[in-house]
């Protein structure tokens, strides 16, 4: 396989977080999004930002490292929500940022406001993806997570999925962006409906990591969608994740079972020394009950 320097993520004060196989795994923060949350999305409709940063402070205590910021709401501006987002995420937590947004004029609104080096979530190897963000990644020095399809949608077959990835590594590099700064996203699907979606992304992540060399990172909570105790399930997959190859992932950390599950990982996989997270997860519990 070949060596990447790890991906290297930093806050606007300058925190870095690593993403790569000789470090913990790094959960990303799911919780800064309005879809799906009406409540979230009427107060940033309002310019209530202060949700946000309970989010945010909830989050990295519970052991985010970086945080994924949405502000897409139909109808609304989103270059200046995803600004005032930003902002109020920077005021109140020094982590890195994952700003999710496929629209460059909202990137280019909020990426500077960020500072250090960004997370872009996401393009796809769809050409117009690729022509329109790849340029923005390179102008302001990010990395970007790079989604596993193509114009022809999701596919289930790992080739397929590895195909995307490297076309979209190879559009990358031809633009200055080195390789470990393109996180691959393998594609977590319903289980519900796909009963091979986490053999598949096995799969298709053991080509991605052996021929590529890329970092990999997913959105977790994909795989348990139409399932009942669907919080169980993502504690379920994400270790076998991890254990394949997965570096990183956008999550809920303030689930108990899934944070569990995730330091555990770590523990057992040799990437927490003295087992030195977990215990200090431990004694935080407990001084809580």
């Amino acid at each position: 396989m070949t060596i990447r320097p790890d991906t290297v993520l930093r806050s606007g004060a300058g925190t870095e977080v690593r993403i790569g196989d000789e470090h913990p795994f790094v959960m990303i923060g799911e919780r800064i999004n309005p879809t799906g949350r009406p409540a979230l999305a009427e107060a940033l409709t309002h310019g209530d930002l202060t949700g946000v940063q309970a989010d945010a402070l909830e989050q990295v205590a519970a052991g985010a490292r970086v945080l994924d910021v949405n502000a897409g709401i139909p109808g609304f501006d989103e270059a200046a929500l995803l600004a005032d987002v930003v902002r109020a995420v920077g005021d109140a937590v020094d982590v890195a940022l994952c700003i999710d947004s496929s629209t460059p004029e909202a990137l280019e609104a909020a990426v500077p406001l960020a500072g250090g080096k960004v997370l872009i979530n996401s393009v796809t190897a769809e050409e117009r993806s690729l022509e329109r963000l790849l340029p923005l990644v390179a102008e302001h020095g990010c990395a970007v997570i790079g989604m596993a399809n193509d114009e022809e949608g999701i596919s289930m077959d790992p080739e397929m999925r590895f195909s995307a990835a490297a076309k979209i590594v190879a559009a990358a590099e031809r633009l200055g962006i080195p390789r470990h700064d393109v996180v691959i996203d393998p594609l977590a699907m319903p289980v519900g409906a796909a009963p091979d979606a986490a053999t598949a992304m096995l799969a298709a992540m053991a080509r991605i990591r052996d021929e590529l060399g890329a970092h990999l990172s997913c959105g977790a909570s994909n795989i348990s969608f139409g399932m009942p105790a669907r919080r169980e399930i993502d504690a379920g997959f994400l270790p076998i994740m991890i254990a394949g190859g997965m570096n990183a992932a956008i999550t809920d950390p303030r689930d108990r079972r899934i944070r569990k599950a995730v330091l555990a990982a770590d523990l057992l996989l040799g990437r927490d020394p003295a087992g030195a997270a977990w215990i200090a997860d431990h004694r935080a519990e407990a001084a809580h009950t």
